[in-house]
C-alpha cells in the first residue's frame, strides 16, 4: 500500500490558511491619520444622524456636512440645553490629516469595513497556525514511527559485501571465459582434423541407419567433416537422396562429430611455438596461480551475492529516513527482517573472513599475462606441473559443456 502523505496536506492546508490571511491583511488599508476638531451640531435626529459644523484647523475654512453624532452624550451638550435659544448643539470629530481630502471630516463608521478585514485576517491565522501545528505534531509523530527499522550503515556494509561477491565471481568468470576462448579455436582444429579422417562409411555403422553413404563417396564426400561442411542440403543434393534422409545423414555426422569433440584433449606443448597454446596457457597460469581458493571464493560469492539481494531488495527503506519515509507500509512491513537477515549474512561472511578471502581472490585473478606476451614464463610454469593445467584445463571445459548441454548431457535449449 502507497504511503499517503495526510499530514503534509494538513500542513499545506495550514500553510495556505496563513498565506490568505497575510494576503488580506496586505490588502486591508491602513487606518488613516486624523485630527481631532470641535463640531457645532446644526441639527440633530434621535438616532444621531445630524448635520455639522466645523473649521478646517488647516485651511482655517469653516465647512457643513453630514454626520453621525454621538447619540449617547451628555443632554447638556444637546440643543436645547447647549446653548438655549440657538438651538445648536456640541460634539467632537475627526478630519482627515493628509491625502487629497485633508481636513474634510470622517466618519469612524468606516472604521468598521477595516477592522472587518482585519478581525477575518486574524481568524485565518489563527486557524491556520492551528492546523500547521497539528500538521508538525502529527506529522513527526508519524514520522518518528514510521522511522522505526531504519539502519543505514547494514545496508551500506551488505551492499559493498555483495558488491565484493559478486566482483570476485565476475572476475573467475571472465578468468575461465579467456581459457574457453584460447581453447576453442585449437579444440575446434582438433575435431577438424579428426572428423576428416573419419570415412563416411562410418556413420551407417555407428549409427545403425540405412544413409546414402556410397553415393556420398562417389560424389566426393567421403569423410565426416565433408559431410557437415556440406550440410543437409549438400547432402541431398550430392547423393540425390530426399530431404529427409539428407536431413538424418547430416544429424548422425553430428553426433559424431560430438562424440569426437568430448573425447578429443587439446594437447599443450610447453617447448611449442604455436602463439595459441602460449595464449592458453597464459590463461590457464592465472587460474592456477590463484588455485582452487579462487574457485571456492567465486562460487561462495555467487550464493552470497544472490542472497544478498534477496534481503537487500526488502531491506532498501532502511538505507535513510528518505527511504522509508517514502515506502508504503507493506515495504516497511519487510525491513525489519530483512534488516536482521543482513545481520546474520555480515556477521557469517565477518566470522569466515570471506570479505578478504573475496579481495584476494579477486586480485590473484587480476593477475594477466599482459606482461609476458610471448608466454614464456607460463611455458616454464607448465612443464614443472603439467597435471595441474590439464586439470584445470578439464574442469573449466567440462564446466562450461554442462552449463551448455544440462546436467543430463542435452542440450539446455
Amino acid at each position: 500500500m502507497k504511503h499517503v502523505p495526510f499530514f503534509r496536506w494538513v500542513l499545506a492546508v495550514g500553510l495556505i490558511l496563513i498565506g490568505c490571511s497575510a494576503g488580506i491583511y496586505m490588502a486591508t488599508p491602513d487606518y488613516p491619520e486624523l485630527e481631532t476638531v470641535e463640531l457645532t451640531v446644526v441639527r440633530e435626529e434621535p438616532d444621531g444622524a445630524c448635520t455639522v459644523r466645523w473649521t478646517d484647523p488647516y485651511e482655517r475654512a469653516e465647512h457643513t456636512g453630514d454626520y453621525h453624532c454621538d447619540q449617547y452624550r451628555p443632554a447638556t451638550l444637546k440643543a436645547p440645553d447647549y446653548e438655549p435659544g440657538t438651538g445648536l448643539g456640541w460634539d467632537t470629530g475627526y478630519v482627515l490629516a493628509e491625502g487629497p481630502h485633508k481636513g474634510e471630516l470622517y466618519s469612524l463608521d468606516a472604521d468598521e469595513d477595516i477592522e472587518a478585514s482585519v478581525d477575518v485576517s486574524d481568524d485565518l491565522v489563527a486557524v491556520g497556525l492551528l492546523v500547521t501545528i497539528v500538521g508538525l505534531i502529527g506529522g513527526n509523530i508519524r514520522s518518528v514511527s514510521r522511522m522505526y527499522g531504519v539502519s543505514p550503515g547494514v545496508v551500506r556494509r551488505a551492499r559493498r559485501l555483495r558488491e565484493a561477491a559478486a566482483r570476485v565471481a565476475e572476475d573467475h568468470e571472465r578468468a575461465e571465459a579467456a581459457v574457453l576462448s584460447a581453447w576453442a579455436p585449437l579444440h575446434e582444429e582438433l575435431v577438424s582434423a579428426r572428423l576428416a579422417r573419419v570415412p563416411v562409411t562410418r556413420l551407417r555403422t555407428a549409427h545403425r541407419r540405412r544413409l546414402p553413404t556410397k553415393r556420398l563417396t562417389e560424389s566426393g564426400i567421403r569423410s565426416v567433416r565433408d559431410v557437415l561442411d556440406a550440410g543437409a542440403w549438400g547432402v541431398v543434393d550430392a547423393s540425390g537422396a530426399g530431404l529427409r534422409q539428407g536431413g538424418k545423414t547430416w544429424a548422425a555426422a553430428r553426433r559424431t562429430a560430438d562424440a569426437v569433440g568430448r573425447n578429443a584433449v587439446v594437447r599443450l606443448d610447453g617447448d611449442g611455438t604455436d602463439p595459441r597454446t602460449a595464449v592458453l596457457l597464459g590463461a590457464l597460469r592465472v587460474l592456477v596461480e590463484a588455485g582452487p581458493e579462487a574457485r571456492s571464493a567465486a562460487e561462495a560469492g555467487v550464493r552470497l551475492a544472490a542472497a544478498l539481494d534477496r534481503e537487500l531488495a526488502d531491506a532498501a527503506p532502511a538505507a535513510g529516513w528518505k527511504h522509508m519515509l517514502a515506502a508504503g507500509r507493506e515495504e516497511r512491513a519487510r525491513v525489519p527482517a530483512a534488516v536482521a537477515e543482513l545481520r546474520t549474512l555480515l556477521a557469517r561472511a565477518g566470522r569466515e573472513g570471506l570479505a578478504e578471502h573475496f579481495a584476494q581472490a579477486s586480485v590473484d585473478l587480476l593477475r594477466g599475462g599482459d606482461h609476458d606476451p610471448a608466454g614464456l614464463s607460463a611455458r616454464v610454469d607448465f612443464d614443472s606441473r603439467p597435471a595441474a593445467y590439464y586439470a584445470l584445463l578439464a574442469n573449466v571445459v567440462d564446466t562450461a559443456l554442462r552449463a551448455k548441454t544440462g546436467p543430463d548431457g542435452h542440450s539446455a535449449h
